[in-house]
């Protein structure tokens, strides 16, 4: 079952849901906005070999903004910090986005139950295409589980450095530094 965007809302604050900074209109009917960071990684070779340690380009995304190119995937985090310890997260673009030619976590966008950080974010755009550091770039949705839960162990696949390391959640206790209500 998935959660409404009212009923995200009312998760945040009860501490079942991470999103942080969060406000009352970034959800939608059954999803909550996320944004771009300021931040991109792409890869610096032409070929890039599965079995070797590639090279990342990081790149600060100016306040004109930056032009993403056809044929290069870029990696971006989301600026919210985003989990929870008891509903599974799915991260996809947005449909306006996609319209224009950016498509987001088209591989994958399946999040883990405890995990709650800045996620990577798979870019790739099939024009020329202007973003913004902080713009809407997609959306989250939380799922109820069924059956035993199997704690997230923190472990991610070999290329993710374009995320900040994950801080298990503990019966839905937020972690560390984490504010405990809804920011106004």
């Amino acid at each position: 079952m998935i959660l409404t965007g009212t009923e995200i809302l009312k998760q945040v604050a009860g501490g079942g849901v991470v999103i942080t900074p969060a406000s009352p209109g970034q959800e939608n009917p059954v999803s909550f906005n996320y944004h771009l960071g300021p931040t991109l990684k792409c890869h610096r070779g032409g070929v890039i070999d599965t079995r070797a340690d590639n090279a990342l380009e990081e790149i600060a995304i100016p306040a004109e903004g930056m032009v993403l190119q056809p044929g290069r995937i870029y990696l971006g985090t989301t600026v919210e910090q985003i989990g929870s310890a008891e509903h599974v997260t799915s991260h996809i673009g947005r449909s306006s986005l996609g319209r224009l030619g950016m498509f987001l976590q088209y591989n994958a966008d399946l999040g883990n139950v405890g995990a709650v950080h800045r996620w990577t974010l798979e870019i790739k755009v099939v024009q020329p295409l202007r973003v913004y550091a902080g713009m809407a770039v997609g959306q989250v949705t939380f799922w109820r589980t069924r059956g035993a839960l199997q704690a997230y162990g923190g472990r991610f696949g070999v290329i993710d450095e374009a995320t900040v390391a994950p801080e298990p959640l503990v019966s839905g206790r937020r972690p560390a530094g984490l504010p405990q209500e809804v920011p106004a």
